[in-house]
């Protein structure tokens, strides 16, 4: 075996766990985002809800977008979030390292979420998730 023999063996093995570990860190993210989402709850509103209303509205908007911001609405409810996660899972491309990554949610209302307008999530989504970040990087890698 030749040393270059060698390095190439490397750089495939740390490839495959440096895929393995981004992925794993952007649906760790997705989820965490997602977890932290409110479903619209009527009781604790002003006015009545529309006729039919069906909470999971923001949590189906969560997006995964790959070296660029998604963009658009989507016209769903998913109050458990099973399907947006699911669906984001499967965005993530099996050679996941050396991209970058946006989870963005684009409804007109995601600002005011974050910044505490909603009782079930009084502080926040994405921020209290960054505060996370470090910790989903080092569980990703500890899992290698």
């Amino acid at each position: 075996m030749t040393f270059a023999l060698d390095l190439q063996k490397f750089a495939e093995k740390t490839a495959d766990k440096a895929n393995d570990a981004v992925g794993s860190i952007v649906i760790r993210v997705a989820q965490e985002v997602d977890k932290r989402s409110p479903v619209g709850d009527a009781a604790f509103w002003q006015s009545p809800p529309p006729k039919g209303y069906v909470g999971g509205r923001f949590r189906a908007n969560w997006q995964l977008g790959i070296s660029g911001l998604p963009a658009g609405i989507i016209n769903a409810a998913d109050p458990s979030g099973s399907v947006t996660v699911a669906r984001i899972i499967g965005e993530v491309p099996q050679e996941a390292a050396g991209k970058v990554y946006y989870i963005a949610n684009n409804l007109p209302y995601a600002n005011r979420i974050e910044n505490g307008w909603s009782r079930q999530a009084p502080a926040g989504v994405v921020g209290l998730t960054a505060t996370m970040f470090q910790t989903i990087v080092d569980d990703a890698v500890g899992q290698l």
